[in-house]
C-alpha cells in the first residue's frame, strides 16, 4: 500500500510507518534494521517474530509488544522489545503529536554511546522522517514486576510508594546527570547540533490570555467548586484565607505578566542542558544495584532536549504529592546541584534554581490549573457523591485522578512560591530598570551621545 513506507532522514534506512506493515515486513526488515544501527552484528540476524500486537497507552502514536529470535543467542540482544510508531492514522488527535518522535528518535541513537550516563531501554532501531512526521522507535522491554525491577509506579499515586523520598531522591540525581554529562561536553557534537535550542526571547510586550474580569472569573469559578466539593481537596487551597490571596493575586499575576516573564528569563541564566522533558515517575523503572542501593532508569524520551534544567525538574516533582514537594523542595534543589557537579556540569546555586521554580509557578498565572474545573465536573456527573481523592472513581481512572491532582498540586505550589513577594519584587525589578535605562539615557544626552 502507498504510504507504508518512509525513508529516515537520521540514517537513511527504509521503514515501515504502522504496525501491519511492520508485520508484512517481518524478520528481514528488523534483521537489515538491527544492523544499520549498530545493534546487532553482521554474523547474528532475526529469524521469527514471537508476538506483534498492539499495545494501548500513551496520548500519541502507535505501540505495539514485539518479542523476536535472533539466530545466536546473545545477552546483549533482550528479545522482549517495545515498537512505537508516531502516526496513528485512525485518531486525529493522537495523531497530532506526531513531531514529538524526532527528538526521542534521535535521543535513540544517541543513548547507544559508549557510557551513555543514564540508564535507558536499549534501542535497536530508530528512524524518522521529517516531512510527513512518520517515525518508528524499536526498544528493550522493561519487565515491571520482575528480574528485581519494582511494579510500574503510575501517575499520582506515590501514596503506594514505600520509600518515596528514596525514589524521587534517585530520579533528581539521574536527571542532574544526565544535564550535567551534557554541560560537560560528553556527548558527540554531530548528534547534539540537532537538540541545540537556546532560551526562547521573551518580547517586550505580549498578549494577556484573559482580561482581568476573565480571571477573576476562573477564581470564582473555582471558589464554588472548592465550597460543593470540599472532599476532593486539601483544606489549605479551599479556605477562606486562600481564596482571598487567589482572588487578589491571580489577577495582577495577569496584569504585570511581563515583568514576570522578565524576571523568568533574566533569573534563567545558564540554566539550559540536556535534559527529560517529561520524567514523572511513571516513566523511570526502579530497581536496586549490586551494592544494595536504589537505581533507576528513564524511559519515554518524546521532546528531549536542550531546555530549562528548572523545567524539566518541576515536571519530573509534579506528579508526586504537593506537600512532600513542598517539604523537601530545598533538598531536591541541594541534590540535584551536587550531582550535577559530580557529572561535570559545574557549579548550580540552589537558591537560583528555587527562584526559577517560585518564579515559573507564579508567572503562568494559573491559567491551566483553573481550566481543569469543568473538565473535571463534566467527567464526573454525579461528583458529588464521589467520598474523596481515594475513591475508585478517582483512583482508577486516569483522566480524572490525574487532573485533580495536576489542581491540587499547581495551587498548593504556586501558594508556597510567594505569590505576593515575587510579583512585588519583579515590580520594582522592572521599576528600577526603567529608571536605570532613563538615567543612561540622560547622561548620555548630557555628553551629547545618541542614547539609542
Amino acid at each position: 500500500m502507498k504510504g507504508d513506507w518512509e525513508r529516515g532522514d537520521l540514517r537513511g534506512h527504509d521503514f515501515p510507518v504502522h504496525l501491519e506493515a511492520l508485520r508484512v515486513a517481518g524478520p528481514t526488515f528488523l534483521t537489515e534494521g538491527f544492523r544499520a544501527t549498530g545493534s546487532m552484528g553482521p554474523n547474528n540476524s532475526v529469524t521469527a517474530i514471537r508476538q506483534l500486537e498492539p499495545f494501548d497507552g500513551g496520548s500519541t502514536g502507535r505501540k505495539a509488544l514485539l518479542s523476536v529470535t535472533y539466530e545466536h543467542v546473545d545477552p546483549a540482544l533482550p528479545e522482549r522489545l517495545f515498537v512505537k510508531f508516531s502516526r496513528d492514522f485512525d485518531n486525529e488527535i493522537r495523531d497530532r503529536g506526531k513531531r514529538q518522535m524526532e527528538s526521542e528518535a534521535r535521543f535513540g541513537l544517541l543513548s547507544q554511546i559508549p557510557d551513555f550516563p543514564v540508564a535507558v531501554p536499549r534501542c535497536l532501531f530508530a528512524e524518522y522522517h521529517v516531512e510527513s512526521g512518520s517515525g518508528i522507535l524499536i526498544s528493550e522491554r522493561i519487565a515491571f514486576g520482575a528480574d528485581g525491577i519494582e511494579p510500574h509506579r503510575p501517575k499520582a499515586r506515590d501514596y503506594e510508594i514505600e520509600n518515596v523520598r528514596a525514589h524521587y531522591d534517585v530520579l533528581v540525581s539521574t536527571l542532574a546527570r544526565l544535564a550535567g554529562s551534557h554541560r560537560a561536553g560528553r556527548f558527540p557534537d554531530s548528534i547534539m547540533a540537532h537538540f541545540e535550542i537556546g532560551p526562547a526571547k521573551v518580547k517586550a510586550r505580549q498578549d494577556k490570555p484573559y482580561t482581568v474580569d476573565e480571571v477573576r472569573g476562573r477564581v470564582a469559578r473555582y471558589s464554588d467548586f472548592a465550597a460543593r466539593f470540599p472532599q476532593l481537596l486539601p483544606a489549605s487551597i479551599r479556605s477562606a484565607a486562600f481564596m482571598d490571596l487567589l482572588l487578589r493575586e491571580t489577577p495582577r499575576s495577569f496584569e504585570y505578566a511581563d515583568d514576570l516573564r522578565t524576571a523568568l528569563q533574566d533569573s534563567a541564566g545558564d540554566l539550559f542542558a540536556f535534559c527529560h522533558w517529561n520524567a514523572n515517575i511513571d516513566n523511570a523503572w526502579y530497581w536496586h544495584d549490586r551494592n544494595g542501593d536504589l537505581a533507576c532508569g528513564l524511559m519515554d524520551w518524546g521532546n528531549v532536549g536542550v531546555m530549562n534544567m528548572v523545567t524539566a525538574l518541576s515536571s519530573a516533582l509534579v506528579f508526586a504529592e504537593p506537600d512532600f514537594v513542598i517539604e523537601n523542595l530545598d533538598h531536591f534543589f541541594d541534590l540535584f546541584s551536587e550531582e550535577f557537579a559530580k557529572a561535570g556540569g559545574g557549579r548550580l546555586d540552589p537558591a537560583a534554581l528555587k527562584l526559577q521554580f517560585s518564579l515559573q509557578m507564579v508567572a503562568g498565572g494559573l491559567r491551566w490549573p483553573l481550566d481543569i474545573v469543568p473538565l473535571i465536573e463534566r467527567h464526573v456527573p454525579d461528583l458529588g457523591s464521589v467520598t474523596g481523592r481515594f475513591d475508585s472513581r478517582i483512583v482508577d481512572d486516569e483522566f480524572l485522578r490525574t487532573q485533580l491532582h495536576l489542581l491540587t498540586a499547581y495551587l498548593m505550589l504556586w501558594q508556597a512560591s510567594d505569590p505576593s513577594g515575587l510579583i512585588d519584587w519583579a515590580i520594582r525589578r522592572d521599576e528600577d530598570a526603567l529608571q536605570s535605562r532613563q538615567g543612561a539615557a540622560a547622561a548620555a544626552a548630557g555628553r551629547g551621545l545618541d542614547p539609542r
